[in-house]
C-alpha cells in the first residue's frame, strides 16, 4: 500500500471529518459566546455593579509612570509596564460561560440518548428449556 493510498484513507476516515466539523463548528461557537460576554453579559454586569464597569479597562500599572497617564492605550503606547487584569476577567467569564453551555449540551444529549436506550425494547429472555436444550446440543457437537 502506497503512502498516498494510506494518507487518503486516514484523512477520508469518518473521525478525521468528525474532527474537522467540530473544529468548525467550535470557532463559530466561540463567536457567539464571545458575542454573548461582550454584548449581553457584560452590559448587565455593568448595570449591576452600578455603571461604569469595563473590565477591559482594568490595570495595575507596574512600572514608573513619570507623565502619569491614565488610559490603557496612552499607558501601552509610552510602553509602560501594565497588568491588564481585566483582559483576563473578560476571557475566564467567556470560558465559564461555554463550559456552561457546553456541560447543557452534553447533558441534554445524554438525557436524549437515555429516552432511546428506555424506549428499545430488550430483547425477550430465552426460556429456560430452550436453553437447556441448546447447552445439550452444544455438548454433542464437542464430543463428535
Amino acid at each position: 500500500m502506497s503512502i498516498i493510498q494510506e494518507f487518503r484513507e486516514f484523512a477520508v476516515k469518518g473521525n478525521m471529518i468528525d474532527l474537522a466539523v467540530g473544529v468548525i463548528i467550535g470557532g463559530a461557537f466561540g463567536k457567539i459566546v464571545d458575542s454573548l460576554v461582550k454584548d449581553i453579559i457584560m452590559p448587565l454586569i455593568t448595570v449591576i455593579t452600578g455603571g461604569g464597569v469595563d473590565f477591559t479597562q482594568k490595570f495595575f500599572v507596574l512600572g514608573d509612570n513619570p507623565n502619569n497617564l491614565q488610559s490603557l492605550d496612552e499607558l501601552t503606547k509610552a510602553g509602560v509596564n501594565v497588568l491588564t487584569y481585566g483582559n483576563f476577567l473578560t476571557i475566564l467569564i467567556n470560558f465559564i460561560i461555554l463550559a456552561w453551555v457546553v456541560f447543557l449540551m452534553v447533558k441534554m444529549i445524554n438525557r436524549m440518548r437515555r429516552k432511546q436506550e428506555e424506549v428499545a425494547p430488550e430483547p425477550a429472555a430465552t426460556p429456560e428449556d430452550i436453553q437447556l436444550l441448546r447447552e445439550i446440543r452444544d455438548e454433542l457437537k464437542n464430543k463428535s
